[in-house]
């Protein structure tokens, strides 16, 4: 089996001590099943070399994707890394191979079905409370709020009870939902926290908190990449 655990440039300098790498160790992967890719290896990755891919957090999508210009400050984009992971995504769904999406996941995935993202959450939307935790003085571990499963017949069903407690650090979220994907879970003031596929898909999920950051103290957060594991070892046995 072999995964690819799409990042940033600055977060592929952490290597293994990546949280995402580090979660999915945690979730029963071998170090040597797992690759950590960026923008910057573009020329030699490729989809069919992999059993599942991670599509991680970072910086924002370009609103350009999505017919949009720039309309704040704070938006920060990293447009290499949007055209590698487009171009990633695309070739992975031709191929039917299992994905997950994390925060910056769940956002370029969305407007990869062409969906569109609120640029800002305070400015173009009314959340109910900061979904930026660490503007609290919150650390990236803390549960700050809940996500309500709201399709109990969804991969993210079968992990979660209904309900379940998260961590929450982004700025934007997802608008419109792409066509091809379903709601499978809101946070509690109503913003989209996890879509899957509608169609019948192997696997793909993603969701707009960091799991990552809590597998430690929490089994349910974990899993969640013992599911995309278990998917990905069923991909690499069909090969």
């Amino acid at each position: 089996m072999r995964v690819a655990v799409s990042v940033g440039e600055n977060e592929k300098t952490r290597g293994s001590g990546s949280p995402y790498f580090q979660a999915l160790l945690a979730a029963g992967a071998e170090e040597s099943e797992l690759e950590l890719v960026s923008a910057t290896d573009a020329p030699h990755v490729r989809a069919r070399d992999y059993d599942g891919i991670l599509f991680c957090g970072g910086e924002d999508v370009s609103p350009s994707f999505y017919g949009e210009v720039k309309q704040h400050d704070n938006v920060h984009d990293d447009k290499p890394r949007d055209e590698f992971e487009f171009a990633l995504l695309d070739r992975a769904l031709e191929r039917r191979v299992p994905i997950l999406g994390i925060c910056r996941g769940v956002q370029m995935i969305n407007v990869g079905f062409g969906g569109s993202l609120y640029q800002d959450m305070k400015e173009d939307a009314e959340p109910q409370f900061e979904h930026r935790q660490t503007e609290l003085g919150k650390t990236r571990q803390e549960a700050t709020h809940s996500v309500l499963v709201t399709d109990e017949d969804s991969s993210l069903g079968a992990i979660v009870q209904g309900a379940c407690r998260v961590n929450s650090l982004h700025h934007q979220a997802i608008k419109r939902v792409g066509r091809g994907l379903k709601v499978t879970a809101h946070s509690e003031d109503g913003f989209v926290e996890a879509v899957e596929s509608a169609d019948e898909y192997p696997f793909l999920m993603a969701v707009q908190w960091h799991p990552e950051e809590m597998v430690d103290h929490s089994p349910e957060q974990c899993k969640i990449f013992v599911r995309f594991l278990a998917k990905c070892r069923e991909a690499a046995a069909r090969r």
